[in-house]
């Protein structure tokens, strides 16, 4: 039986080496799909004072969804919603996944998409019963040239 909470969520993603941080707060839907598997979909909230590029004056409102799949041994984060980026990551704990990313534009043209891969150090999760802690370490690389070492944490609140 799939079940479903709302918690609140934070998900932070800090570089190591670079100067990049981004902070999510916002509340969360977690779907338990088995005693080890999770589905957590949250809405990220607008960008305050953002506007869309060649328009002014206005803010998009379009949310962007993200969609992550939790379990022990594999994450995988989606993001899509706002017209212009979306996102696909794939973690595993020792394992060179991937991480694609795609820019829209307003051209009739097939987007094109840039895959980069990302080397899992290390994946911790905590849950009892519902993940409440998720850290993943991972490096980002493009073909042999490393773009930066990263850690993705997730706090899902009670």
């Amino acid at each position: 039986m799939l079940t479903q909470h709302r918690k609140p969520v934070r998900l932070y993603v800090v570089s190591r080496d670079l100067p990049i941080w981004s902070e999510v707060e916002t509340t969360g839907t977690i779907y338990q799909k088995s005693a080890e598997q999770f589905h957590l979909v949250l809405t990220e909230p607008c960008i305050k004072g953002a506007t869309p590029r060649g328009k002014t004056g206005s803010i998009a409102t379009t949310p962007r969804l993200i969609w992550i799949d939790i379990s022990p041994y594999r994450i995988a984060m989606t993001m899509q919603g706002d017209g212009k980026l979306s996102y696909r990551h794939l973690w595993q704990r020792g394992v060179y996944g991937f991480s694609r990313y795609w820019l829209q534009d307003d051209s009739a043209k097939p987007n094109q998409s840039l895959q980069l891969r990302n080397f899992t150090r290390s994946l911790w999760l905590e849950q009892s019963p519902f993940p409440k802690l998720l850290q993943l370490d991972y490096e980002l690389w493009s073909e042999t040239l490393q773009l930066g070492s990263y850690v993705l944490h997730l706090e899902i609140l009670d």
